[in-house]
């Protein structure tokens, strides 16, 4: 059971122990052989996991799982060689297992897309139990998720279905509203080049609509009516640190930290804190609380909480005033290349330190963010086009020196332009200041 089981969970990838040589192609078809072969795992089959938890009377867990992720080898490793009490967890629920997006129901797997690994917990009447697999970084993960804290998540779902279908109402909200289309396959983006299920006697890796990619086709889908991208859709699933709640990993809602004078801190949060609901609907991991916020729109709003303080429940408000969700980062997402495209002719930008910023010779509060990469073909090539370096110092956009982050960025040119329209870039290249201009794409 340990090794079926490891090369099932959180994308265990099934490459451990194979050549680096293998190609991708080679690491998805064996990675469907070897679960297949286990039965521990209904491989890419929801309907078959409902019918068994329904027979079963047990909960599901259902993993989407972007292959190959070589990211997390180390949580593997840690996973493969420590780890007991997920696997004990693990016999109590229906485990589906699902790597690539066609077909999804998009009606019941509402979740942030631009997880390469998250899990959705749900009784067999398509009730949601919760959400588990968080990020905030593109290959750091240590600060969001954890063995010991997926554990505790499962428990906690355990209890919920012990409990259900009593606690039914306040499980309500976590399904979301009705989508525009019902599976990724059918957005106008990618219907053309997907189908409903993966090409496993073909190019199976080209054939599979990876999970940024629904969030990518919502955002060309409005892109394309001529309507603007919300700030709900461009900030989607905001991390409670944007507001000033860091929260332990290894926790079902603990408080580490509240950031001075945040709006967490302002809503009376206090560090040692642990959220047991928001919203009235019951936490378990930092995805749940993500959840919540994404349901509050970008012109504020106010929630109720209750969290455990010094082993009394204690009701607070979160308080979130306009424009709340521009304080996220979102520039760390896969689905950020496509605003890259749009906004920047394809340049990726990185904020320079301090020390960095005053060998430049610049203020400590300017705008300087560094090319770290620029785009050399198709789209992404505008910038590269148009003159811009490796290495280029952005000290404007569109004259605008108060951008200082590559988010603030994204928000500004599409909130306030349109395709087509041209940009100027400030530069700064070694000790001269140049001036390009890129358009606005579609």
């Amino acid at each position: 059971m340990n090794k079926f089981f490891i090369s099932s969970f959180i994308c265990v990838l099934a490459f451990a122990g194979l050549s680096l040589a293998q190609t991708r192609e080679q690491k998805v078809k064996e990675d469907k052989i070897k679960n297949e072969a286990s039965g521990f795992w209904h491989y890419n089959n929801f309907n078959k996991g409902i019918e068994d938890a329904k027979n079963n009377n047990k909960p599901l867990m259902v993993v989407l799982r972007c292959l190959p992720c070589e990211e997390c080898v180390k949580l593997d490793d840690e996973l493969m060689e420590k780890d007991t009490v997920i696997k004990s967890l693990l016999e109590k629920f229906v485990r589906v297992r699902i790597v690539g997006t066609n077909g999804l129901d998009l009606s019941l797997f509402q979740f942030d897309y631009d997880q390469s690994f998250a899990i959705m917990f749900l009784n067999a009447d398509g009730t949601i139990y919760g959400r588990y697999g968080t990020r905030s970084h593109r290959t750091n993960w240590s600060g969001d998720v954890s063995l010991v804290g997926l554990g505790k998540a499962m428990q906690a779902v355990l209890q919920l279905h012990d409990n259900y279908p009593s606690n039914k109402t306040a499980l309500l909200k976590k399904k979301g509203p009705k989508p525009e289309f019902e599976s990724p396959e059918l957005f106008p983006t990618l219907k053309t080049k997907y189908t409903s299920k993966l090409d496993y006697d073909g190019k199976v890796v080209q054939s599979c609509i990876h999970c940024h990619q629904v969030g990518e086709a919502i955002r060309e889908n409005l892109r394309l009516g001529k309507s603007k991208i919300s700030e709900e859709v461009l900030f989607p699933y905001p991390h409670p640190k944007s507001i000033g709640l860091v929260f332990h990993p290894d926790s079902l809602g603990a408080l580490i930290e509240v950031k001075d004078k945040s709006f967490g801190d302002i809503s009376g949060f206090k560090k040692n804190d642990v959220v047991r609901f928001m919203n009235g609907q019951p936490i378990i991991s930092i995805a749940d609380i993500q959840w919540v916020l994404n349901s509050i729109p970008a012109s504020g709003g106010k929630i109720p909480v209750e969290v455990l303080r010094n082993n009394k429940n204690v009701n607070l408000e979160l308080c979130l005033p306009g424009s709340w969700r521009r304080q996220d980062d979102i520039s760390w997402r896969s689905s950020s290349w496509m605003l890259r495209r749009m906004v920047l002719g394809g340049i990726l930008l990185e904020n320079m330190t301090d020390d960095e910023i005053k060998a430049e010779g610049l203020s400590k509060n300017s705008m300087a963010l560094r090319a770290k990469h620029v785009g050399q073909f198709g789209p992404h090539a505008a910038a590269h086009k148009a003159g811009v370096l490796k290495g280029d110092i952005l000290l404007g956009f569109d004259e605008k020196t108060n951008l200082l982050r590559e988010s603030d960025i994204f928000f500004y040119a599409i909130d306030s332009k349109k395709p087509g329209d041209v940009v100027s870039l400030t530069l700064k290249r070694n000790k001269n200041i140049l001036q390009i201009k890129i358009p606005i794409q579609q």
